[in-house]
């Protein structure tokens, strides 16, 4: 399901004063764009018509698509992590912080499906693409390391057996994978996921053996 872009206007370069707020919006719009089509797809042209802008107005900003896409990711991650990072902090354990980083998720989908949406649509990119794995070795695990760090403070509560981690790490980077690979479309649908995982956490959806 197509996400609805925001509201725009065609516009050209603007002056100065009006910089921070169009390239917020172009990396607004671009990311609605991106998690769309994804990135071959999404041409210069395309982007600049989608965005509302002037090719040159574009450029004036980023000067290629893999600069915009690129920008448009670290966005997302810091617009995504600044929240679960609060969220974590907040809570004592392996539990009391992934249920929080999946309220953290529920809640920014909620606000901003294109968020998620985006970050789905990125795991193909990075796969079909070189050149964006290539540019963003860092990031790419900063997912792993931040569920990691997660577990061991499981590991720490001695909720989870230190022999484990590694397997509950996988679990916990798939359960957040399927969320925004194939569930972000409807808010609905994707709290009602969030909820199942929660009652699989405290052994409440299935019935015993």
């Amino acid at each position: 399901m197509a996400v609805t872009p925001l509201p725009s206007r065609r516009i050209g370069r603007p002056p100065a004063t009006d910089s921070a707020e169009t390239r917020s919006r172009i990396l607004d719009q671009a990311r609605v764009a991106f998690a769309t089509d994804g990135f071959e797809a999404a041409t210069n042209r395309s982007l600049a018509d989608h965005v509302g802008v002037t090719a040159g107005a574009l450029y004036h900003y980023f000067g290629s698509k893999l600069d915009l896409y690129l920008a448009v990711d670290a966005d997302v991650q810091r617009r995504v992590y600044v929240r679960m990072n609060e969220a974590v902090d907040a809570a004592d354990g392996f539990f009391a912080k992934f249920e929080a980083v999946l309220d953290v998720a529920r809640d920014l989908n909620a606000e901003d499906p294109s968020l998620a949406t985006f970050l789905g649509a990125r795991r193909t990119d990075i796969r079909r693409h070189p050149e964006i794995a290539a540019a963003m070795p860092v990031e790419r695990g900063r997912e792993r390391d931040f569920f990691a760090r997660i577990v061991a403070a499981g590991v720490d509560a001695g909720e989870i057996d230190d022999d484990h981690s590694a397997f509950v790490t996988e679990f916990v980077v798939t359960l957040l994978t399927g969320l925004t690979d194939g569930e972000s479309y409807d808010p609905v649908v994707h709290a009602r996921a969030i909820t199942a995982i929660k009652m699989v956490l405290r052994g409440e959806l299935f019935g015993s053996r």
